[in-house]
C-alpha cells in the first residue's frame, strides 16, 4: 500500500498514525494507552527557561520542512535505526505541500540546530518527530509550538507515546476511548496552522 497524502488524512482523522519497520515495511499505529501533551497544562522547567531568556537562537516555521524530517530521520548515538525510511519524507513532504505537514526550525548562526514536524487537521496537531544538534535546540521548538498551537486555538496535541522527555512538560497517558473522543472534538473544530 502507497503512502498518499488521502491515505494519511484519512488514518489521522481515524487516530491512526504510520511508522516504518527495519525492512521499510509500513506498519500501522492506534496505541492504547495514547500520550497527548495537554495543551493546558504545558510545564516549561527552570533550566529551559533560562535557555529561552538567553536568546541564542532564532525560530522559524515552515521554512525548511525537508530539512527537518531528514533530520529527524538521521540515525544518532543510542538510536541507530529509524522508523522514518524514505516512503515516509515523500509522503509528509506531499502533506506539507498541501498545507497539512508543518515544521518548526530552530536556527543557531545560520545552522538548523532542530526542530520538529507534524501534521495539522483544525483543532489537532500530531506530532511526529523532533531532533536537536545542539543542546535544547529540539524542547525550545516544543516550547514554540505550544505556544503557536494555544495562539491559533487548537485543542489536542497528540504525541503518540509517552517519554521521560516529554513527561517533564506535562505529557500524559490516555486511554484509547478517551483520545478518541479528544480527536472527535478537536477534528470538528476549525483553526489553522
Amino acid at each position: 500500500m502507497v503512502l498518499t497524502p488521502d491515505l494519511l488524512l484519512s488514518a489521522y482523522t481515524q487516530g491512526i498514525f504510520p511508522m516504518a519497520g527495519e525492512d521499510d515495511t509500513i506498519f500501522w499505529y492506534d496505541p492504547d494507552p495514547r500520550a497527548i501533551l495537554p495543551l493546558s497544562n504545558f510545564h516549561i522547567p527552570r533550566s529551559l527557561k533560562r535557555v529561552m531568556r538567553r536568546g541564542s537562537y532564532e525560530v522559524q516555521r515552515d521554512m525548511a520542512f525537508g530539512e527537518v524530517i531528514r533530520a529527524c530521520a538521521e540515525a544518532t548515538p543510542g538510536r541507530e535505526e529509524t522508523w522514518i525510511n524514505p516512503e515516509i519524507i515523500l509522503a509528509y513532504e506531499q502533506l506539507y505541500h498541501l498545507g497539512f505537514a508543518h515544521s518548526v526550525e530552530i536556527w543557531q548562526d545560520g545552522l538548523l540546530a532542530g526542530g520538529l514536524y507534524g501534521v495539522a487537521i483544525n483543532g489537532l496537531f500530531a506530532g511526529e518527530s523532533m531532533f536537536s544538534r545542539m543542546r535544547d535546540a529540539s524542547k525550545v521548538a516544543l516550547v514554540y509550538l505550544v505556544a503557536h498551537l494555544r495562539r491559533q486555538g487548537f485543542l489536542l496535541l497528540d504525541i503518540q507515546f509517552l517519554t521521560e522527555h516529554l513527561e517533564r512538560f506535562g505529557a500524559v497517558e490516555v486511554t484509547r476511548r478517551e483520545y478518541k473522543d479528544a480527536l472527535a472534538v478537536a477534528l470538528n473544530h476549525r483553526t489553522s496552522f
